[in-house]
């Protein structure tokens, strides 16, 4: 079973890292693999909305969002860290986000998402919302903790003074790591939800 993280900061060190690093530490604990991918400090563009992946499967530019594409496919879980940038999550790590969900067709149904935010001192249940809706709309159960997923610190070391914060991110790695393992043990014995064909339905005619 394997989670991958992605960290949408520009400062692949720095707070949004040592939140990550604390989920993905209890994730390891429960025997449950890592990977770290780092996106906030790479050149990704946004959609253009050319319709391209519909027909080949992969978005037409080739940069970290197709590399990503074969890892989201395969794995059981992802996690989706950023900074508050003015209440709203890293430009670039939404672009990421945009055209990786858009671009890979594949059923994305049972793999467990959660997402962790950082900042100084505010904005962080907007951005957490904001980064959640990625997983609403793909049939993706979101794991929880025992508070909002987020930690408060402008250094790494503030972020490990933030001593709730830190146990919050431990528990939702332990959750995680349940829900996860709950969901093989379902999909084993019941198989997946049945699923009617999508009727999207325009209110303009």
């Amino acid at each position: 079973m394997k989670v991958l993280l992605l960290n949408g900061s520009p400062n692949a060190n720095g707070c949004t890292y040592t939140a990550l690093m604390e989920v993905a530490s209890a994730l390891e604990a429960e025997g449950i693999e890592t990977e770290l991918i780092q996106v906030g400090n790479k050149d990704i563009r946004g959609c253009i909305a050319c319709g391209k992946c519909s027909a080949t499967g992969k978005c037409v530019f080739e940069d970290l969002v197709n590399e990503t594409a074969p890892k989201f496919e395969t794995c059981d879980g992802i996690v989706i860290g950023s900074p508050v940038y003015y209440a709203s999550a890293n430009g670039t790590l939404i672009s990421f986000l945009d055209r990786l969900f858009y671009s890979t067709g594949f059923d994305k149904s049972m793999k467990v998402g959660a997402s962790v935010v950082s900042a100084r001192r505010g904005g962080c249940t907007a951005t957490f919302d904001e980064l959640n809706k990625y997983f609403t709309i793909s049939n993706m159960p979101i794991a929880s903790s025992q508070y909002w997923n987020q930690v408060h610190g402008n250094t790494p070391e503030e972020v490990k003074q933030d001593i709730e914060g830190c146990q919050i991110m431990r528990t939702l790695g332990r959750n995680m790591a349940f829900l996860i393992k709950s969901i093989a043990l379902g999909k084993e014995k019941y198989g997946l939800p049945e699923k009617e064909p999508v009727t999207p339905t325009n209110f303009i005619r």
